[in-house]
């Protein structure tokens, strides 16, 4: 997933995204555990989408940028 389209979304499909991945996340390391999964990685990419969808949220939220103090 591009950084492009995760901005492109709403807040709303970026909470619901991040909850899917995270559980998608969850799935993968029990695939991995138990030898199941062929490609590794889809679990780095995984992480990686999370973290970007994380990144917009959090830009998003009032007051971001800002130093504190």
């Amino acid at each position: 997933m591009k950084p492009s389209e995760v901005r492109e979304k709403s807040e709303k499909e970026l909470r619901k995204l991040s909850e899917e991945l995270e559980e998608q996340i969850f799935r993968l390391h029990f695939q991995k555990g138990s030898g199941q999964l062929k490609k590794t990685s889809d679990l780095r990419k995984t992480r990686r989408d999370l973290a970007r969808v994380k990144t917009v949220l959090r830009q998003r939220q009032p007051g971001a940028g800002k130093e504190a103090g």
